[in-house]
């Protein structure tokens, strides 16, 4: 009896693994985790990603000299006309890890299904404007052996002229746009333009309009052609059309977020921008800027010293630091450097403001530039241009409300500062200069390619430039010591990597 007991209790355990063996994949299978993601919504983090990175403050928008700090450490760049790679990288970070990864997912996962073919021509798109700023920072950059990693394991692409990437881009954009179909499926879910394929080509055309302008130094006769295909396309005519990305207390503006944080007390609008507007009575200074008129410090930076009125507004100078900007204080009978303008971080600079791709007041003076140059024929030069500065004016609403510009004093701004033949490309790019703000990159481009807006070199001494502005951005540490061999190739092909060496449509 006890020998039947002990071979009972020793089958008990035996039975119990078989008990639990059971079932056991499926009981280990969380049934709540995704297997797969919807491409639109890996289509939706790149959009959301392509806004601006904090580093444009500190360069692009310093280049363009629309805002400065006179401070050094993580400011450095081009206040003091100085290589921070730790700033320079960052574009090149953001859109090839968030923009160009993602694209090209969404890409592969549909170039072969027949039902999201709208959706592979929009990942399209996007991805030809993530290359067309990060060329246009950097010059020759990865682009045919680019976001192949897990695909192909090419870890180490190779870098392609920028002549072979706009070639590319001008292309993806053209056949991409053709082939959009509203008839096919649309993607509801996308939080661009909620899968309007009519506003998506309009994108696509108005980008492809930006890119033949940036050839016009470099070859004139394409730049021509591809100007006059993305007319014909149809391009931006309205803000309603405007590529803009939404941002909300979950998905920031990260300009704003920078700018109402870490560095609130730190960044002022510039001079040169400043007395511009102030010089022509333009109606967007108040719109955009704020001075807490006697702030001694930061904290005094309180919203009963806010002033958004044009007459007390003092863009800072360039040229100082934060020891001899105290000459500029005094010069301007301020209480100290915290006194000068900033762009207003309760209105166009606070978190959930929108970010700008591609506007319609963008394209309407790009067109105005080709009128004048004769490529296109649908309106004359002037006309192109009261509609894209009214444009940018009646834009500034989408920031907040009380940002908006009133229609009668739209109209006294154009009455007083008329289109003139003899100044038109100044004026044309001048007024770009304005419809970018806070568009770092695309109002760098387009300065370097026009010479417009005629701005004073920065004089800060000591500076590590040779020539009179930054010509572009250095290549990321990361990638000289780890793809070393494909990067000098690059260097040796377009020149040194440095601020002063051009870009090839910088001519």
């Amino acid at each position: 009896m006890k020998n039947i007991l002990k071979a009972l209790l020793l089958s008990i355990p035996f039975w119990g693994l078989t008990s639990c063996d059971k079932g056991f994949d499926e009981l280990n299978i969380n049934k709540t985790a995704a297997t797969s993601v919807n491409p639109v919504f890996i289509l939706n983090n790149a959009t959301i990603n392509s806004t601006y990175a904090p580093g444009t403050v500190i360069y692009e928008l310093g280049i363009v000299q629309q805002m400065v700090s006179p401070n050094s450490g993580v400011l450095t760049g081009a206040n003091f006309n100085q290589d921070s790679r730790d700033n320079t990288v960052q574009n090149w970070q953001k859109y090839y890890r968030t923009v160009i990864r993602n694209t090209q997912d969404v890409i592969d996962q549909t170039k072969d299904v027949p039902a999201r073919s709208n959706l592979y021509n929009m990942a399209r798109i996007l991805q030809a404007y993530a290359y067309m700023v990060t060329t246009d920072s950097y010059g020759d950059i990865p682009y045919g052996e680019a976001a192949k990693g897990y695909t192909q394991q090419i870890v180490l692409p190779k870098y392609d002229t920028q002549q072979t990437v706009y070639a590319a881009i001008i292309k993806e954009l053209t056949d991409a746009s053709t082939a959009l179909d509203a008839a096919k499926t649309v993607e509801t879910a996308d939080v661009l333009y909620g899968g309007n394929i009519a506003l998506w080509k309009k994108f696509a055309n108005s980008l492809l309009l930006r890119a033949g302008m940036r050839l016009s130094k470099v070859d004139a006769a394409q730049a021509q052609s591809v100007v006059g295909k993305a007319v014909a396309a149809g391009v931006m005519e309205l803000n309603t059309e405007n590529a803009m990305v939404r941002h909300d207390a979950n998905y920031v503006n990260a300009v704003g977020n920078m700018l109402n944080s870490t560095e609130a007390a730190n960044v002022y609008m510039a001079a040169p921008f400043v007395d511009y507007l102030k010089k022509t009575n333009d109606p967007r200074l108040k719109s955009i800027a704020v001075r807490y008129v006697g702030a001694k410090s930061g904290p005094e930076q309180v919203a009963s010293r806010a002033s958004s009125e044009p007459a007390v507004q003092i863009g800072m100078p360039f040229g100082f630091d934060n020891s001899t900007i105290s000459a500029e204080v005094t010069k301007n009978k301020l209480a100290s450097f915290y006194d000068f303008t900033q762009v207003d971080r309760t209105r166009m600079a606070k978190n959930t403001a929108p970010n700008f791709l591609v506007t319609a007041a963008q394209t309407q003076l790009l067109l105005a530039e080709a009128a004048q140059r004769g490529w296109v024929t649908g309106s004359t030069a002037e006309a192109y241009f009261n509609k894209g500065v009214r444009l940018h004016m009646e834009q500034l609403a989408s920031y907040d409300a009380n940002a908006a510009v009133a229609p009668a004093a739209i109209t006294a701004y154009l009455t007083e500062n008329p289109f003139k033949t003899a100044t038109a490309l100044e004026q044309i790019n001048t007024q770009y200069w304005i419809a970018s703000f806070l568009n770092g990159p695309e109002a760098f481009a387009n300065f370097r390619r026009s010479g417009f807006p005629v701005l004073t070199p920065n004089p800060f001494p000591g500076k590590a430039i040779k020539g009179t502005f930054i010509r572009r951005l250095t290549y990321p540490n990361s990638e000289i010591s780890v793809n070393s061999v494909n990067v000098k190739e690059a260097i040796g092909r377009q020149g040194a990597d440095d601020l002063d060496t051009k870009v090839w449509w910088d001519k």
